[in-house]
Order: C-alpha cells, then structure tokens, then sequence
C-alpha cells in the first residue's frame, strides 16, 4: 500500500499534466470547490504555460490508461466535472501504440499454455486495434477458422492497481470536506470505477458476458455479436469470430456499400432499450469503433469488457421516468423519483414535478438534432442540486451508454427522434410488466419468498431494517489511511505541495 508522500507525489504529477493543458481552471473558477481544493490547484498550475482552451482529453491520455478509462466514466457526469468538460471528455478515444509482437506472443502461449504455432494457423504481428488495456490481432485458427484474438497489455494490471489506489486516496479526503463533495459521493463512484476496470482485466469474464448478451439478443434478429471461441479464451486472452463489416466511424465507406442508415440507428435504439430495459444487462461501450455494419444489414458489436446490469425494479422505474417523460406524464416521473428514494421526502412532489417539466417539455417532438438525451440528463443533473438528489452511482454506466449511443444514432441519421423510436417498445414491455396478470404473479412470488425469508427476518428485524428502492448494494469501500488533521494542517498540508511544486516550477523553468 502506498504511502501519503507517494499519493500527494503521483497527485501533483498529473496536477501539473491538467494544469499544462488548461484542465484545471474549471475546479479553480466553480464557487462550490472548497477554498482548500482550490488552494491547492493554483498551487498545481504554478509555473505552467496553459492553453486558451482546456483539453481534458488530451490531458488524461498523456496521464495514462487508468485515466483514460477514468475521464471514459466521467464524461457522464456533467454535475461533477462541468458541461464544457464532460463534452470534451465524450471526444476522449481510447487508443495508444501497440505493445511489441513477441511480448504479446509470450502473453498468448502463456494464457493458452501452448506455443501459438499450435494454436493458429497464421497470426498477425500488427495489431487491427490497440487500447489502453488490450489489443486485437487477427488470426485463423489450425482448423481454418478466421478469428480475432484479444490480449491484456503486459503489467497493466498493475498500473491500474497503483492509479486506483491513488483515486480513492484522493477520494477519500475529497469526501471529508462534507457538502457538495460528500453529496456527489466520490468514494463510491471511483469503487464503482474500481469493479468496471477489474471486470475489464478479465477477458475470460468479457468473454461470458459476450456469451450471454449473445443469448440474449436472439429477440433482436437485426443486431449481432459474435461467437467465442472457448478452447482458445484465458484470462488474459479472448478469441472470437472475426466480423466482416463495415464500422460505423466509416460513414462514407457505408453509403457505397448501400447500407441504409436510419434502419441501422433504429437498430441500435431498439438493441440498446432491450438490453437496459428487458434484459437489464447491457453493452456500455456502445461507440462507433465497437459498431459494423454487416453486409446482410445487421448491426454486429465488439469489445465486451465494459457491461451494466440493472435489476428488475429500477428497469421498471427508468422504463417508467422516460415514458413519462415522453408522454409528459411529469408528475408519475417525480413519484418515481420519491419511491426509489432519488430524492429525499422533505421535498415536494409538485415542486419536482414542475422541475421535470422545464427538462421535458423543450425535448419533446423534436428530433435528437435540436434536442437530445443529453440534454435532458443535463438539465436533470442541474435540478439534482436543489433536490438535494444524491448520486446514484450504479445508474452511471447506463448515463454513460445513453449520450454514447444517442451520438451514434445522430451520426447514422440525423433526423431520428429517438423518443418515437422508444416509445412504442417500452409501452410494450410496460403494458406487459405491469398488466394485472405480472402483478398477480408478482405478489404470489413475493408472498413465497417472504414466507422463506420469516425466521431469518425475525432474527435481524431489531438489528437493522432493510433500505427500499431499487439500488443495489454498493461495493464496499477500501480502508484508507487518512492524513491526520491537528489545527494548523491545512497550512502545513499547502506548504508541503507548495514547496514539491515550487521545486517541480524551478526544475521545469531551467529545463
């Protein structure tokens, strides 16, 4: 476990990469930021020469891989980091130079225990894609089967163990200065962050989650994924079918081929509803590098290592907060946010309720090009504030995936109403989930299981009593071993990084 000193080092490190590239004056100029927080970021961009326009992209890739994927999560999330950033942060691509061919040969024949000649016919030395945390090469089995096979960077596991570690340092200080920062709840968000990597490093777990949204997705003939190959997946190695399309960044290359494009975008919007909101398990990693058009007109997706899952009760609720918000049923949309306890009950109904409806109204009819989903999670995290709405971090993968697969939507056709291509499906699915013949199902089931569960409920009721709403139980969070506070600290604290930065100033100057 890293030390404090080790903290504050990496922290002012990529203090002075964001400084360089502007990134910071958003946290200096916000008046929520804690006069502290903000103490320390002029202290992190002193001596630095800073662009008119900030590039938090930019930035975060020249930090590293763990924070690409953590400014991926972020960019989600416009309450915390601010509008301009978050729109820059969606522009963020996750792609670096490829790791050397015989260190990815060694990974190979070590995950599969077999040397690679064995294990395919041919496979090729120049990656088709490299990102922070694999890359794919193209293969054909011994049996003549075209594949591509995913491999783990070498030591990425460890420089992500070392970056997380650092975060929820960080997090758990930032935590502890109480209002806005503990609202916002950064601790569970990077814990939330923490389990998303882990699932990402282990391709043999993306390789069974490819497998059962592959099951899944069988009601939806229009949208594909391929299959894996398990006698050549690892824990470090994923192998499946190789898709012959077109990628949907390829706009041109789509129009020749004779695709038809606003078919493809309904595709996706109706791939993507069944998985959030049917299935409650779905691909959230939905941009357009993940994306082929087949030649048959089907919609094919890759690189299963980012997936969400909801459970039933919160798939009724957000089926419900949008078809209400579709149909300007704003007052069943603030209920909803009462029952799952989003927002405390000392607030009014009617009060949120006329809040919904300043989000809602401006969107509705209109297609996504003059009014999008992202601009109703926007104008929903602005009234989160005053609603006193604490954050939800296991609804930030699906954030997340809404903007993404809105923006490939859009790029596909940009006159598509993406509320009238949902609307019909989710008053399906609401009419089926909901109709009295569920409901009845539904309270015969619940009578069985609390009937299972008495004795032991009998035991626990007087320890504690169970939370309602549809949140599922955070993960738990790391002891961290925070900096003790005697009076005069921050003083202390401000001129300890003031003196590291004051030396990192002078080294950059005479260099």
């Amino acid at each position: 476990m890293a030390s404090a000193p080790t903290h504050l080092w990496r922290l002012l490190k990529w203090g002075r990469t964001l400084a360089r590239h502007g990134a910071l004056r958003g946290i200096e100029r916000d008046p929520l930021t804690p006069p502290g927080v903000r103490r320390l970021v002029r202290i992190a961009r002193f001596g630095t020469r800073q662009p008119e326009t900030p590039d938090y992209a930019a930035a975060l890739k020249q930090i590293g891989p763990a924070a690409i994927k953590l400014g991926q999560a972020l960019a989600t999330r416009p309450d915390l980091v601010g509008e301009e950033a978050a729109a820059n942060l969606l522009q963020l691509q996750d792609n670096l130079p490829p790791a050397p061919f015989p260190e990815v040969k060694k990974a190979v024949e070590s995950a599969l225990e077999a040397p690679l000649e064995t294990i395919f016919s041919s496979f090729s030395e120049e990656p088709v894609g490299a990102a922070s945390i694999a890359q794919v090469h193209r293969a054909v089995t011994v049996e003549g089967r075209d594949v591509a096979v995913k491999v783990l960077r070498p030591g990425i596991e460890d420089v992500f163990a070392e970056a997380i570690e650092t975060y929820e340092w960080a997090a758990a200080h930032v935590e502890t200065l109480g209002g806005e920062a503990e609202r916002l709840r950064p601790r569970q968000v990077i814990a939330y962050f923490k389990q998303w990597t882990r699932r990402e490093l282990d391709l043999q777990r993306e390789a069974a989650s490819a497998s059962e949204l592959r099951e899944n997705m069988v009601a939806e003939p229009g949208f594909f994924v391929p299959e894996i190959d398990w006698t050549r997946t690892a824990r470090r190695v994923l192998t499946m079918d190789w898709i012959d399309g077109i990628k949907l960044t390829k706009r041109d290359e789509l129009i020749a081929a004779g695709h038809d494009l606003p078919s493809l975008a309904v595709i996706l919007v109706r791939a993507f509803l069944r998985q959030a909101v049917v299935d409650g398990f779905f691909h959230a990693d939905l941009h357009q590098g993940n994306l082929f058009a087949l030649p048959d007109g089907r919609l094919a997706a890759v690189d299963f290592g980012i997936m969400g899952r909801i459970n039933r009760q919160a798939r009724l609720w957000l089926a419900e907060i949008l078809y209400g918000l579709i149909t300007g049923n704003y007052r069943r949309v603030a209920e909803i946010h009462f029952e799952a306890q989003y927002v405390p009950p000392h607030h009014n109904v009617e009060e949120f309720a006329t809040a919904l409806r300043a989000v809602g109204e401006p969107m509705r009819g209109l297609p996504v090009k003059d009014i999008s989903v992202g601009r109703m999670l926007e104008g929903l995290f602005a009234i989160t504030r005053d609603f006193d709405m604490v954050t939800q971090p296991h609804l930030l993968l699906l954030q997340k995936t809404m903007v993404m697969e809105e923006g490939v939507a859009t790029a596909l056709d940009p006159d598509i109403n993406m509320w009238e291509a949902a609307e019909p499906f989710l008053k399906e699915w609401m009419r089926t989930e909901l109709g009295p013949e569920t409901a009845l199902a539904d309270r015969i089931n619940e009578t069985i299981d609390a009937l299972g569960r008495l004795p032991s409920l009998l035991q626990r009721i007087e320890a504690s009593y169970p939370t309602p709403g549809a949140a599922p139980p955070p993960p738990p969070l790391p002891e961290v071993t925070m900096i003790e506070r005697p009076r005069g600290f921050g003083y202390l604290l401000t001129a300890l990084i003031a003196g590291a930065a004051g030396a990192a100033g002078m080294a950059w100057w005479l260099g």
